[in-house]
């Protein structure tokens, strides 16, 4: 049951990425990095201990109590052993975050940690992101004492980064993958080294945000990755657009924003890897959805075929309803108009 009360702000949720990874994996280092680029975003880091994340000095500007304040209009605090209410205290700081990332320690499962971020009212989360360490993963994936934590770790991730891949040989990086693969078939796996990941992609894109003025992009991290906004101005069957941006075959690390119903409504949708998450949005949000890919993998021009097929398929039911007919897809009217049956299709499809 969710901790929310009938009295409470109708507002947007706070978007939660979730980053695990065992010891020496990077998350410190990605943390920091995040920080450091966050963009002009205000994020609120969470961690278990501050101790265990050592946030770069220069970044700090006070600290009260468990919260630090970093630069740039972002906080760090450590939950310790109440990560429920330490959410819930957090909701209510002013200035609201934009976005949220909590850091999990190296031997935690970062899957019952998102699952916690479901009992607090006022937050979703968009994604869980596993590190994984090139040069030791497979090392310490096959001792006995660690390979369970490490496999429940990488089973849990919508996206595993393999992180630190200028330590070891090409071959020795097709190897981890394959053995990565074979353990977090659902996730999306992508290379960098020294945790160097934009904000857009540990978050997700944020539609109509912009880049304040004065502030640099960091040219050498964002240069891989291509942002792409998808124009959806007509109404879609909203579990064939979900099913479809969760297909490896566009390869898409991640695709957020709005779309519209044939009812009127409409909806938020977001794919990390093979999650998909649909919502109600907003009445008045405009529809549209960003997505993110690695240059040499996204296939922009499958990702217009996805969005067309999605928006043909409703019209056809639409029309196949207006003639009296039984709508293929599922009871009621319109192709948006039932949330629950867009989650029941979603689920009976595997993705979420």
């Amino acid at each position: 049951m969710s901790l929310s009360t009938a009295a409470a702000t109708k507002v947007s949720p706070i978007p939660v990425t979730v980053i695990g990874g065992y010891l020496g994996a990077g998350k410190t280092t990605l943390v920091n990095h995040l920080l450091r680029h966050a963009n002009g975003l205000k994020l609120a880091v969470m961690v278990n201990d501050f101790g265990a994340l050592p946030i770069d000095q220069d970044l700090i500007q006070s600290q009260d109590g468990n919260v630090l304040a970093i630069a740039g209009g972002c906080v760090c605090c450590s939950y310790g052993s109440d990560l429920v209410e330490a959410l819930m205290d957090m909701a209510g700081r002013v200035p609201r975050p934009d976005a949220m990332i909590i850091e999990t320690s190296g031997v935690a499962l970062p899957g019952p940690v998102a699952a916690s971020v479901t009992l607090v009212a006022g937050y979703e989360v968009d994604g869980i992101i596993v590190l994984a360490d090139a040069e030791g993963v497979r090392e310490r994936g096959s001792d006995r004492y660690l390979a369970d934590t490490i496999e429940r770790q990488l089973a849990d991730a919508n996206l595993v980064v393999l992180n630190k891949v200028d330590l070891v040989d090409a071959g020795a990086v097709a190897d981890t993958r394959d053995w990565i693969s074979a353990r977090a078939a659902q996730a999306r796996l992508i290379e960098t080294t020294q945790s160097a990941l934009p904000v857009e992609v540990v978050i997700g894109g944020r539609l109509g945000y912009q880049v304040p003025t004065g502030l640099r992009l960091d040219r050498h991290v964002l240069a891989p990755y291509v942002t792409q906004a998808i124009d959806i101005s007509r109404p879609v069957d909203v579990p064939a657009l979900a099913a479809g941006l969760a297909d490896p075959a566009l390869g898409l690390i991640r695709a957020k924003g709005f779309v519209t119903g044939s009812d009127g409504k409409v909806y938020a949708i977001q794919a990390v890897g093979r999650r998909v998450n649909v919502s109600p949005a907003e009445p008045g949000t405009v529809p549209g959805v960003v997505v993110i890919g690695l240059r040499h993998e996204i296939d922009l021009a499958a990702v217009e075929r996805v969005v067309g097929v999605a928006a043909d398929s409703c019209a056809s039911e639409n029309a196949l309803e207006g003639r009296g007919g039984a709508s293929p897809l599922r009871e009621g009217s319109g192709c948006g108009k039932e949330l629950a049956a867009t989650k029941s299709q979603i689920r009976r499809a595997g993705i979420d």
